[in-house]
């Protein structure tokens, strides 16, 4: 199992498990060398009196070197040590030996009245080695000059290493326990704080699958937190798709039945009349109902793709764009007998959306505008941009336009002026606004110049200084 799919609790568990046995371990090498040295301590005490013991028993006052073994204490010794002890007492220069023959030497050089420890081997056992030298007073008959004694006692290692080896057994025995312990609280600890996930995990299975409320976070810890608002910033996503799709069900249900109604009547009639010129008179009727009922399907198609299309943003110039749209229209306000016209600056004006969506936006007003604006009227699309980079733009009529009490409801759903002959869906000026909102900015709507016809502004936000433009 992969890693990015395995259990918290297991990759917990197995990430600090092996982190409490590599400091179970480092506290058991501690643990040995803390014992290793508080046995030397306490046997290198011991082995030290011995020396000292030997040391108060050496005499010079016959000329030469002579030593009253302290045989109780050497035997209480042995004794102590559980092993075997040796001694050797000899000058110097090795001229005068007594004990025990080529213990081993230690390792640096001594110091007068500062003993000195080591191990080493003798006579095929490991034995530990107390060594200790000072000056003879009175000084050995023959050489002139000081003359130094050397003391050593070694004693073999059972005891040393039996009690060493108590001291790591106890220790042992007590991180095991730790071990168990802290392995035990650290699954309790994982399982206590990975509660509020299985709440979590609880709580959304047992949701209906129509609910997209939020789920409540109350409680939560700081950790899951984040989580939960995630999960809710989903829900919502959801939720608005949910009703952008109820919303063209009921546009649809709402804007379609009417025409298809009337093409049902228009139909039968068509089928019932005899007179071929007033069936073609029929057929012509259902032709432009056909007409506007597919206009009014693609303008709800393009409101619920504005409403709940994933954003596919992209670098473009408004000018281009606009001059390919009154391209596009002119034939059509020339039937019409309206004056199509741009307005905008010579060199490119950049944005950063979705010229799909703006085309649509854009066409619809310029539909609305060639269709209301009459004949001998002016139709103008205007390419602004300002000092900030926002940039604006208008399509301005000379129609009939609004009344005043009917401008702050341009934009609602299937709504027509009062005073609007034309057939119509209502939901050009909607998508128009819904295309200015998915971008990020306005629609703003307003008597055309001197108060004559309809003046609609989209203002659209700058994009980002280092987008270049698409053509």
């Amino acid at each position: 199992m992969s890693w990015s799919r395995a259990s918290i609790r297991r990759f917990l568990l197995v990430l600090l498990l092996p982190g409490l046995g590599a400091v179970f371990a480092g506290e058991l090498w501690l643990a040995w060398r803390t014992a290793s040295e508080a046995a030397d301590a306490a046997y290198d005490r011991s082995l030290l009196g011995a020396v000292k013991s030997i040391d108060s028993s050496i005499s010079t006052a016959s000329g030469g070197l002579g030593v009253e073994l302290p045989y109780r204490m050497l035997e209480f010794f042995e004794l102590t040590a559980q092993g075997q002890v040796f001694y050797r007492v000899a000058t110097e220069d090795g001229l005068v030996e007594i004990g025990s023959a080529n213990l081993p030497a230690p390792p640096r050089p001594l110091l007068t009245g500062q003993p000195q420890f080591h191990e080493g081997a003798y006579v095929g056992q490991a034995v530990r080695v107390g060594s200790y030298a000072r000056e003879l007073d009175p000084p050995l008959a023959g050489p002139a000059g000081p003359q130094r004694v050397v003391i050593q006692v070694a004693e073999t290692l059972e005891a040393r290493t039996g009690f060493r080896r108590s001291l790591v057994l106890q220790s042992l025995a007590r991180d095991v326990l730790l071990m168990v312990a802290a392995s035990a609280l650290l699954a309790l600890a994982i399982a206590w704080a990975m509660r509020p996930l299985d709440r979590l995990r609880q709580e959304v299975d047992a949701r209906d699958p129509q609910d997209l409320t939020p789920v409540d976070d109350t409680g939560a810890p700081a950790e899951v937190r984040p989580l939960v608002q995630a999960i809710n910033h989903h829900i919502a996503r959801n939720r608005e798709q949910a009703e952008a799709r109820r919303r063209f069900i009921d546009d649809a249900s709402h804007q379609l039945r009417t025409p298809l109604t009337t093409l049902a009547t228009q139909v039968a009639y068509a089928q019932r009349e005899a007179d071929p010129s007033a069936q073609r008179g029929v057929l012509d009727k259902i032709r432009t109902q056909l007409d506007e009922t597919i206009r009014q399907t693609n303008q709800m198609l393009a409101l619920a793709r504005a409403d709940s299309a994933p954003p596919q943003r992209q670098p473009f110039d408004a000018v281009a764009l606009s001059e390919a749209l009154v391209r596009q229209w002119w034939a059509s306000a020339r039937e019409q007998g309206v004056d199509l016209g741009l307005d905008a600056p010579d060199g490119p004006v950049p944005l950063q959306g979705e010229p799909d969506l703006l085309r649509e936006a854009l066409a619809n007003l310029l539909h609305n505008a060639i269709r209301h604006g009459g004949a001998g009227g002016h139709v103008t699309l205007t390419v602004r941009a300002d000092a900030s980079g926002a940039v604006r733009l208008s399509v301005v009529d000379t129609g009939p336009g609004l009344p005043p009490e009917e401008l702050a409801r341009a934009g609602e759903r299937f709504f027509r002026g009062g005073g609007g002959a034309l057939p119509g869906s209502g939901l050009g000026l909607a998508i128009v606004r819904t295309v200015a909102q998915r971008h990020g900015g306005q629609m703003q709507v307003a008597p055309g110049s001197e108060g004559r016809g309809l003046a609609v502004t989209l203002t659209l936000p700058a994009p980002p200084t280092s987008e270049a433009v698409s053509g």
